[in-house]
């Protein structure tokens, strides 16, 4: 959880993440039935809504008692408008408030989003497999709001919060706008079947198992990501992988095609213990190919990701005794890949 009261911290786009073939997933199904827990995904975004026919300074403090620390994130960090101490905030927020453009996103957030029926279901089973694994975990509350298209995903103090004008659909009429920003190749999972993934990788990445600030080499960092993505496995078993990391099946076909040429690079460049941000970041991050491999820009981006998944997932299958707790525990890279005996043909 955030350390400092009131201290958000806005997830957007670039989450280095990684993939992992349907094909080869192999999910030990657990029973979460007598877990007594139900996800309510609070809109916050119609409550803002109301101080367009309600006396603002009333709503406010009704939005503050309601929504705790994240209505101060909201105004101050996400927007941002200025401190909630100082009311002349206000004038701004009915601004956009009336604005055409808020009108607009709106209208286009409550056709997709009449309710979140399916989004709680799918959260209230994602939070009872946390539980399973660790039932000691408080778990933050739900809200959903729009930033105009500011953050995606939103976590602080007791909470976690979906921008929901962010998951309007690959074809939404707002996102060719973003382009310069906001490339297709990451726009095109601005969809509603990507936010319970990015909800549970977000609650891992930043809550639970955030990565030690130290300096990393590549191994280090592929393992973590791996670590995070199956963590992801247990937690949402049947959601695709497709859908946890966004993948075109063309990308996802070309990493189970070369998987063995991929390690061998890694092996053969000698960057398994590389620790130049520079060189080792464009197997991390968010890209539309991986520079260097593939011909024609068909590679998959995020190739230490996807291979630390990989071995993860070999180190867990040869391994039936630890745990999942116990693996998130682990932070010792080389014992994974050595356990793992990854030897990709």
């Amino acid at each position: 959880m955030i350390p400092a009261k009131n201290k958000a911290k806005q997830i957007y786009l670039i989450f280095i993440t990684g993939i992992l073939l349907a094909s080869c997933t192999n999910h030990k199904k657990i029973d979460v039935s007598n877990i007594q827990l139900e996800v309510k995904i609070d809109r916050f975004d119609h409550d803002l809504d109301q101080m367009r026919q309600k006396p603002m300074a009333a709503q406010a403090l009704f939005l503050q008692r309601k929504y705790g620390a994240f209505y101060q994130d909201f105004i101050e960090r996400i927007l941002p408008m200025g401190s909630i101490r100082d009311s002349s905030y206000f004038k701004t927020l009915r601004g956009m408030l009336a604005n055409k453009a808020y009108k607009d996103v709106k209208h286009d957030v409550d056709s997709v989003y009449p309710n979140l029926d399916k989004q709680e279901a799918e959260l209230t089973d994602a939070f009872k497999h946390i539980k399973y694994y660790f039932p000691k975990k408080q778990l933050p509350k739900i809200y959903a709001y729009i930033s105009g298209f500011q953050a995606q995903t939103s976590i602080g103090d007791g909470y976690f919060a979906i921008g929901l004008d962010m998951f309007l659909g690959e074809n939404s009429r707002f996102y060719p706008a973003l382009i310069q920003i906001v490339p297709h190749y990451v726009s095109r999972r601005f969809t509603p079947d990507n936010i319970t993934p990015r909800v549970v990788e977000g609650i891992a990445r930043e809550d639970m198992f955030p990565e030690p600030d130290k300096d990393k080499n590549l191994l280090d960092k592929m393992i973590y990501a791996g670590k995070i993505m199956y963590f992801m496995d247990q937690i949402i078993p049947d959601v695709p992988d497709s859908t946890k990391i966004g993948f075109t099946n063309a990308q996802m076909k070309w990493c189970d095609q070369y998987k063995a040429d991929i390690w061998g690079y890694f092996l053969e460049e000698n960057l398994l213990y590389n620790s130049d941000e520079i060189k080792i970041q464009k197997f991390l991050g968010e890209a539309p190919f991986t520079p260097g491999l593939g011909e024609n820009n068909e590679s998959a981006p995020k190739l230490g990701v996807w291979t630390g998944w990989q071995i993860v997932r070999a180190y867990m299958d040869k391994n039936p005794n630890i745990t999942l707790p116990q693996l998130m525990a682990t932070d010792d890279a080389q014992k994974i890949l050595n356990g793992s005996k990854y030897r990709p043909k």
